[in-house]
Order: C-alpha cells, then structure tokens, then sequence
C-alpha cells in the first residue's frame, strides 16, 4: 500500500470571498512545490464548469484535466475556515480541500474525505480543530471508517440483477464521472449499489460513491433491487462504459498535450519554474535576463505664460516630427518600408485634432506645456488601452511613444540608452516601438514583457528582427533578477528559469535546427504550396496598407487575401473622400500587378471610436450595427467606397468583399447597389464576395452560393461568434481557439456548401497561419489560406512536406474530436 498523502494545512483562515480562499489554497500549492502558477487559473477555469461544493461544507477545488501538465507533484491543500465561507448561493463552507492531482493518487484522500462528511461529530470538530495535525490524521488515517450499505441476500444470490466491471478510468473515479453516474442512478426507483472490494455505496450518493476510492483497475459489483431493476443496471453499465471511453480519451489527449510539441519540437524534459504567457514572436533561444527600466520623466506644472507655453509645445511637436521622420528613414534601410511605417504613423499622431486640442485648451487654463501635453498625451493613451479592439489598444504604446519624445524636447531631456551584453534576454513592463527598434539582434536575443498583445508594433518590430518574443507575462515577470539564466519560447509564450544542464544543451540544438529550417522555408518561399501528391493551396496575406502588400510579396505571398480598408477611416476628423481611397486602392492594384487582391469594405461598428461617424453607443458593438449592416444604412459610405474601387479596378484585378453579413437578402441588396455603381463609373465586372463570420451563413452557405462569387472565412470572429466568447476578455481569450471542434465543423459546411455550386472559399483569420490549421483547413477543401506575411514562408514549407491525402484523414479526425485539446494532439502525433 502506497503511503498516504500528507495534505498542507492552514487554520483559521478567513479569506474576504471564494476566490480569495481558491487563491490562498492555490499559494499554498505553488509554495509547496506542487504546482506552477498557471495552474492557479486552472482552478477558476474548473470552477466556471462546474460545482465544487461536495456537501457539508466542504468544497474540494481542482484544476481541469487540460492543465495537468501543470501539475509537478500531486499535492492538496485545505483551507480551515472556521467562520464559514459563502461559496455558491446556499453553500456554506468551513474547510476548502484543494487538489492537484498528475494521476488518481488523491482517490484515497477523497474516499477519507467523504466518509468524515458521513461523521458529523468528526467533521464538525475538524471545522473548529487549533491542531493541523488533527486534520492531517483525519485525511490520512487508513483505518477509519463508517457504516456501509448492507447487501441483501437476494441481491448476493441474484447473478441477473448484477454485473462486475473493470474500471479502467485513468484517473479512477473522480468527481465527474461519479456525478454522471449518480443522474444515471437517480432515473430509476430501484435501490443500486455499487461495491469495491468489501465496501458499498449508493449509487444514488456522489459522496457514497466517491468514499469507495475506486481506481483505474478495481474491479466493481453493481446491484439493482426493485421493480425496474433490470432496466436500471442496462442503464447504468451504458453510463459507465461510456464514461470508460470518453475518460480514457481525455488522458490520451491530456498525455499528448503535456508533451505537445512547439515549433521547434522541444519541451524541457525536467521540472523547473516557468512564466506563460502570450506567444508574440517565434522562436527558441537561451540567455541571461536584464530588466528593461523605463526613463522617468518628472514634469511639474511650472507656466510660463500662454504664448511662451505654446511655442515651447509647438518647437517640441516640429522637433519630434524631424525625429521620426529621420527614425522612418534609418528603419526602412534596415527593416523595410512595413516597418518604417510604424514611425509614419506616430508622425500623424503628432497632428491629431483631439489630443492637441486637449493640451491648448490647458495651456490657455494656466497649466504649463509640458504638464499640459502630459495629461493630454496620458489620458488619450489610457483610454485606447482600454479599447475592446485589440489592434487599437495596442496603438496605446504608439501615444506613449511620441509622448515621451514631445516631453524630452520640452525638458531638454536626452534618450536614455542602455548597453547591453550578448545573450540578453530583456524583460519589461512594456517596451515601446522605438525603444524595441533600436536593439541590436546581437545582444538582445529575446524579449518578454508583462503586459500587451501580440499585434503590438513592439511585437511586430520583434518578428522583423527575428527576436523570440512573449507577452502579458504577468507581474512575475517583473520579479526575476537580472542575470537569471534562462530559456525562451516564443512559440509557445514561455519562460523558463534556471534550466537543467541538459535542458540547455537541448534547447540549443532545437534553436539550431530552427535556424536551419527557417533558412530553408526563406530560400524557396516564393515556390507554390503544393503537397507531395500534387494538390495546390494559394497562400496570400492580410494587409492594411500599400507598405505591407510589398512586405507580403518580399516573403512569398501570391497575393493578398484581406485588404483591411477601416484603417483609412480611423484617426481622422472627416471621412476618406472618393479620391483619397482611389489613390490607395489604385496604389495596391499597382504593386500586385495582376496578382489577387481582396479588398474589404469598411468593416466598423460602435466598438470604434470614430467621431465623425455618429455611431451609437451599443451595449454589445459585436453584435450590433456594423460591417454591411452600417453600410447599408449608411448609403453615402458605401456609395463612395465602391466608386473608389470600381474605378481602380479599371487598372488591373481586385475582388471586393462585404464583411459582418447575415441574411441572403442583404447580399442580393448590395449586389444591385454595386452594379448601379459600376454601371455608373463604366468599370469591368469584379468578383463579389462575403465574409463568413456568423455561424448562420456557414451553415446555410449552399443558400448563400448562388449569390456570391466567393466565400472567405474569417476565423476569428466565426470563433468568437461560434463560442460565445469574447477572444479580448482577459479570462476568457484562451477559450476563442479556433481549432475547436464546432468552429472546424463549421468550416467544413462552408466548404461543402460552397463546393456544390463550385463557389471558390479562403479563410483570412489567424488558423490560416499555424501549421496544424494550414493543415487542417487544406484538407477541408479550401482554395486559399491568408495570413500575416511572417508566417508566409512556414506555411508554405509545411504543406509542401505534407500529402494531401494525409491533410484530408487529419481534417476528419479532427472533425470528430470533442475538444480543442483532442485537435491539438492530432498535431502532435502527425
């Protein structure tokens, strides 16, 4: 018999709510060794699925079976709340037993646990108890016990009204499992009992059944007296079998998962600590870490008089414009035209109407310029941060950027500069585009910082200069002392601290093979994606502007898939007019030169915080007015963006596509508009497309096809549609994958519909871009896969080394999983 688990006690506890008693028992774990902090969030994730509260105050918080990875000890931890605890409504709990569990070496404790809830006494002075010990015995102790259910003779001697079964649940009887057992049981007016070994429960009681300790391998008796007995036990074997499978299943899975390989195939083969967060920038690589101390910049609010105040700001904003142009300059030598683009677009913030507006009209109030220009800059930049629109919140750090440069010309403050040795990997609160423009590959080989996203300019700058990179590592992050050494996954969004000997020399190698493959995908990325057995898959790229198009075609895009047009009508006062929007779109038809081109028209909604629109406020701007329904009710915006596209289509190829579109009746309203258009500015025909985003037209896409020229799945927003969930909500994001199992189904009756009426069907969200979802959605049938021109290359590699006989089994596969996990080990097994 294996020795029994010593549980971690604290006693008299009074945390403020149930989070902060999940909280505290997870510390309690963290300390102890037993779990790492990502774990922590795992409990909240199990709680948001389901109840917790065994009974008789006791609750017994765990984390998912997805996040067992995370799990480097099984351990528990319980929490004596002598005051009582609100946990759910009508639950009052005095002691909290949390478990992390890598296996079913808690079943015991949990067999203990259940029965001391059948011992009030005990129990109750367990609740109040000055002494750990005396729970630790309770939890512990092999030989207590309680009075079990008897078995009659009738039921011993009655082989029909019995069964025995092998339970090979790998994670032996838990409380999932036994729950869907006791609704099974309670269907039925016979008494059904379930014995292990020489002890029985019924099968009615989640307690009683988790007090018996069953493990993968116990061999159950299950008996049934009462009138419909027979049928109650062919219920209940039912449940179990196929409990059997569907648990066996999650541990495969579950398996894979711990395991799963990143882009380079490596995982660290033993345990050290870790800090996750969000993959920003691919790559593995191995260093020392450096805290990243942002420049203070004290300001006190000292006028000088109004005219002096604003020929200080204004000789600040002229300075800075010079400084970002000549900054533009010396990036597109080095990095590209793309990338310059960035310092072009802080150039335009220097001029908006609003945050200048803002900083005069507190110049006039009697404030000095640079406190003036402070507060203006400073609450502009808190209020995008904030924007539910992840490529806007992310223009946060933009503000701050020439903020702070406006602010150093007005205090006569020079740039701080850092030195930095080789092997650096720079870790930060936030690190602003010029402050990551301006490091040397060389010396820094990594980035990580604890907040933004991964479509922050910083983010970008880092994939340019081929810098593994994570984000939202979380205040932790800012923990770690200089000189930490350290490795980098920027695949998987993932720190690892003071690694093994070996671990290092692992990472190292895996880093060079990247190196090499990723040299080799480069050196023919202008080749087709066609699969070993002759299937062909056009890749193209999503884009927002002239600069990016030419970015896209340099890393082998065939063409662009998503042109984004919202970005011409964004920080501005007034509307892009007719000829403004030619002059672009003109532009792109120049440089693609007969290549494909898609181009979206405005896709806005009351998310966006643009003025001269008048959008109403909406309690839910996702599911309001926006896309063609803004459109459609705004005649003068579309009227004036299909004539700038019509009359650039008489230049060269480009398709136009409606995005948010819900109803075949919408469609057929905006053809005839388009044609009227076309007719008036005498252009060639051009094929019309839909956005599929919204489950409905996925699964009525053969009623749409008729209608449309071609489909183009947007993956993200199908997702967040599909799944309900928010993919900016901070808790939640993790949960909008677009590998789920409903999300590809959907997908696949895109394709199908499409396919009967020979509608050609892209997919321009994130899935196109990871190599599983390349994969994946090739073998569904599409004809084009569009994504951010960094993953170009990748992509093309991946489908090239691949049949496509194999892509079509893995797109079926995947079909039939029932998790998003189940879909990511089909990943790492191909």
């Amino acid at each position: 018999m294996s020795a029994p688990l010593l549980p971690i006690v604290k006693l008299a506890a009074s945390p403020a709510n149930k989070e902060a008693a999940i909280r505290l028992a997870g510390q309690l774990l963290l300390e102890a060794g037993c779990i790492e902090a990502a774990y922590l969030d795992s409990f909240f994730a199990r709680e948001a699925m389901a109840d917790t509260y065994l009974g008789s105050g006791v609750a017994i918080p765990h984390g998912t079976v997805q996040d067992r990875a995370l799990v480097r000890k099984t351990g528990v931890a319980v929490l004596q709340v002598p005051d009582g605890l609100t946990w759910n409504a009508g639950q009052t709990v005095r002691l909290v037993v949390a478990i992390a569990a890598q296996s079913d070496e808690h079943i015991d404790l949990l067999r203990r646990l259940t029965r001391l809830m059948r011992d009030e006494v005990r129990l109750a002075a367990l609740c109040t108890t000055g002494n750990a010990a005396d729970i630790v015995a309770a939890l512990t102790d092999q030989t207590a016990s309680v009075p079990q259910p008897a078995m009659s003779s009738d039921q011993t001697a009655d082989a029909a009204n019995s069964f025995t079964l092998v339970i090979d649940y790998p994670s032996g009887l838990h409380a999932r499992p036994a729950a869907s057992w006791v609704t099974t049981a309670k269907r039925f007016k016979s008494t059904i009992l379930i014995r292990n070994a020489e002890e029985a429960a019924d099968a009615k009681s989640l307690v009683g059944l988790l007090s018996l300790g069953i493990k993968a391998g116990h061999t159950i008796r299950v008996t049934a007296e009462g009138e419909d007995a027979a049928v109650a036990l062919e219920a209940i074997k039912k449940t179990i079998v196929e409990l059997h499978a569907e648990e066996v299943a999650q541990a495969q899975a579950q398996a894979q998962l711990a395991s799963r390989k990143t882009g380079t195939g490596w995982v660290p083969q033993q345990a050290c600590d870790a800090i996750r967060g969000v993959a920003a920038s691919p790559g593995l690589t191995i260093g020392v870490t450096r805290q990243h101390v942002a420049q203070a910049l004290i300001v006190a609010d000292t006028p000088l008089g109004v005219e002096a105040d604003g020929v200080l700001l204004d000789a600040a904003l002229l300075a800075v414009k010079s400084e970002l142009e000549a900054l533009a300059a010396s990036t597109a030598k080095r990095l590209g035209e793309a990338q310059a683009a960035i310092f072009h677009a802080q150039t335009e913030l220097l001029t908006d109407p609003a945050l200048l507006r803002k900083a005069i009209t507190s110049i006039f109030g009697g404030h000095g310029a640079a406190w003036s220009w402070q507060q203006a800059y400073g609450a502009q930049a808190e209020q995008l941060a904030a924007h539910p629109d992840p490529l806007l919140a992310a223009r946060a750090a933009d503000l701050r950027d020439i903020g702070q440069r406006v602010l150093r010309q007005m205090l006569g403050v020079d740039a701080s500069s850092e030195a930095f040795a080789q092997g650096t990997i720079l870790l930060a609160e936030d690190l602003l585009p010029s402050d990551t423009v301006g490091l040397d590959p060389r010396q820094v080989v990594g980035l990580a910082t604890a907040v933004g996203g991964p479509t922050s300019h910083t983010a970008i700058l880092a994939r340019t200069l081929g810098m593994p990179a994570l984000v939202a590592g979380g205040p932790a992050l800012k923990e770690i002392p200089d000189g930490t050494l350290v490795i980098l996954d920027g695949h998987a969004g993932c720190l690892y601290l003071n690694p093994s000997e070996a671990d290092l020399q692992s990472a190292q190698a895996a880093a060079e093979r990247e190196s090499q493959k990723r040299e080799e995908a480069a050196a023919v990325r202008d080749l087709p994606a066609v699969t070993v057995d002759g299937f062909s898959v056009e890749i193209a790229a999503n884009i927002t502007s002239s600069q990016q198009a030419i970015a896209a075609l340099e890393a082998g895009a065939e063409g662009v898939g998503l042109m984004r047009t919202e970005f011409l009508f964004m920080d501005r006062q007034t509307p892009p007019d007719e000829e403004e929007q030619y002059q672009t779109y003109r532009t792109l038809v120049g440089i693609l030169a007969g290549r494909p081109l898609i181009i979206r028209t405005l896709d806005i909604g009351g998310d966006k915080d643009v003025p001269y629109l008048n959008l109403s406020k909406e309690d839910n701007p996702f599911l309001g007015v926006r896309g063609l329904r803004l459109l459609l009710r705004r005649p003068e915006l579309l009227h004036t963006q299909l004539r700038a596209l019509y009359r650039a289509a008489q230049h060269g190829p480009l398709s136009i596509i409606f995005p948010m579109v819900t109803d075949v009746a919408e469609v057929i309203r905006v053809r005839e508009i388009a044609e009227a258009v076309r007719l008036e500015v005498g252009a060639p025909v051009v094929p019309l497309g839909i956005m599929v985003e919204v489950p409905s037209v996925a699964v009525m896409a053969e009623a749409f096809a008729p209608h449309v020229d071609f489909f183009s799945i947007g993956t993200n927003d199908l997702t967040q549609y599909t799944l309900a969930v928010d993919r900016q909500h901070a808790e939640l994001a993790p949960m909008a994958n677009s590998l789920h199992p409903a999300v590809l189904q959907l997908i696949a009756s895109t394709v199908k519909g499409a396919k009967k009426h020979g509608t050609w069907v892209g997919v321009c969200g994130g899935l196109a871009g990871d190599p599983l979802g390349a994969a994946i959605l090739t073998g569904l049938g599409v004809n084009e896969l569009s994504m951010t021109a960094s993953d170009v290359p990748g992509v093309k590699a991946t489908l090239r080394g691949g049949s496509y006989a194999q892509m079509q089994v893995l797109a079926q596969q995947a079909l039939a999983c029932s998790s998003i996990n189940e879909v990511k080990a089909l990943g790492s097994a191909a």
